[in-house]
């Protein structure tokens, strides 16, 4: 995958952490880490599997998987919208990385990875860095930040909520959440 922009894993002077904005150069970029007391193994044979992010990417709707190295995702979008995308595996490394990029015709054009990286007594560092080009530019990621759709503070959430699964075997759900919940089932 071309590298346009490189970015150093915290703590990692020695991995620099790639993703590309060649495409579009206007995108955003983000990166979040967060710290699961599991090995590199276990959170990589999870994440790897598609179909489980479905329930800890809390703004995913739906993820199909076509082959071993690509899947469709739609997502909540602000305003009650949802977008979509085919998603390509660029690069693997067994235990370690798992690098994409969005196919051509995106609604919202994307690349990234996903790293664990072990810490001898303290588990796994999980670190995600994306670059996406967000619909309507600016305006788009302010009108995203106010329905709390924005990719930075989602990838957060996300991150402490995979943590939560893999630590503990669920994910807490708060009581607004829940009665929300309840309603949408009907």
């Amino acid at each position: 995958m071309a590298t346009d922009l490189d970015l150093e894993a915290s703590g990692h002077d020695d991995a620099p952490v790639t993703t590309s904005k060649k495409n579009h150069p206007d995108g955003a970029l983000l990166a979040e880490a967060v710290t699961i007391n599991r090995s590199a193994e276990e959170l990589f044979a999870f994440w790897r599997d598609p179909t489980n992010l479905v329930g800890v990417l809390d703004n995913v709707n739906a993820i199909e998987p076509i082959d071993a190295n690509r899947s469709r995702w739609t997502v909540k979008a602000p305003a009650g919208r949802e977008v979509g995308w085919e998603s390509i595996i660029t690069n693997e490394v067994p235990n370690q990385e798992i690098s994409w990029q969005s196919a051509p015709g995106a609604d919202v054009s994307n690349s990234g990875r996903i790293e664990f990286r072990e810490v001898a007594g303290r588990g796994t560092v999980v670190r995600a860095v994306m670059s996406y080009d967000p619909p309507a530019g600016v305006v788009g990621q302010l009108i995203a930040k106010l329905f709390q759709r924005e990719p930075r503070i989602q990838t957060r959430r996300d991150l402490r909520r995979f943590k939560q699964l893999m630590e503990t075997g669920e994910i807490a759900t708060s009581a607004r959440t829940l009665a929300q919940l309840q309603k949408e089932d009907g």
